[in-house]
């Protein structure tokens, strides 16, 4: 064997190595770029989010200018430009308006997973829904298959990225639920800025915890999930819908 086929057989293995799953949603590639797993990420947590429409005012937009500062995604919007959540107004048949934010779902049976064909598109033990830029095409197959509209495609080279939230041109994004802040105990930052604004239309918190606050409440109130009929089992519930 010369040298050379030698050396691309163990740079073929090496690359394919780098997709081989330690453990749910962590890769050889994050532990050899010195990216430490995250500790406690398993099935027993799984994170969710309850929006309370009747406390989400229609002309607050904290949570989309949070998400934008923290993910590096600010700038002049265009109808290309990324975004991870965004406002949207529902017009009930009374005609009664309610505004509430729309983002990723981080569906249990997500649609965007299973139509990826580079498994980009994955779901960690904890029920985070996520892309790994490293091996996704830019197909945008998860794009067409979200039936919420929530992924963003990276059409422009990038400047001024966050150290923990790693983007690219080419590839597909849509909200992490700020996974980077989650791993260090924080909450996401769309939830840490409706707080800040009074309104507390946003909680998050363990969906599989009886006790945690977003079990309670759920257990409490009526909720409901966006698009229920195609049981997705969505890790966001909507209260006053």
């Amino acid at each position: 064997m010369s040298v050379d086929r030698g050396r691309r057989q163990i740079l073929a293995w090496g690359a394919a190595m780098a997709g081989v799953t330690i453990a749910p949603g962590i890769t050889l590639f994050d532990l050899a770029h010195g990216r430490p797993p995250a500790e406690g990420v398993s099935n027993n947590v799984r994170w969710g989010m309850l929006v309370d429409v009747n406390a989400c005012a229609s002309d607050c937009d904290a949570c989309v200018v949070a998400c934008d500062k923290e993910n590096g995604l600010s700038g002049a919007k265009t109808a290309t430009s990324a975004q991870w959540i965004r406002k949207i107004e529902l017009t009930a048949p009374s005609g009664q308006t309610r505004s509430l934010p729309m983002m990723c779902q981080h569906c249990a049976d997500p649609p965007c997973v299973d139509v990826c064909p580079t498994g980009a598109s994955f779901k960690r033990a904890d029920g985070i829904v996520l892309v790994d830029r490293h091996t996704c095409i830019g197909c945008r197959y998860c794009m067409m298959a979200c039936p919420y509209k929530a992924r963003s495609f990276v059409h422009e080279p990038l400047t001024d990225q966050k150290t923990d939230v790693p983007r690219g041109k080419g590839c597909v994004e849509s909200c992490t639920l700020c996974v980077h802040r989650i791993d260090r105990d924080q909450i996401p930052a769309c939830v840490e800025a409706c707080a800040a604004t009074g309104h507390k239309a946003l909680l998050f918190g363990n969906l599989n915890d009886p006790s945690s606050e977003i079990s309670r409440r759920i257990a409490a109130v009526a909720t409901v999930q966006v698009r229920a009929d195609l049981r997705l089992d969505t890790g966001v519930r909507y209260q006053g819908l």
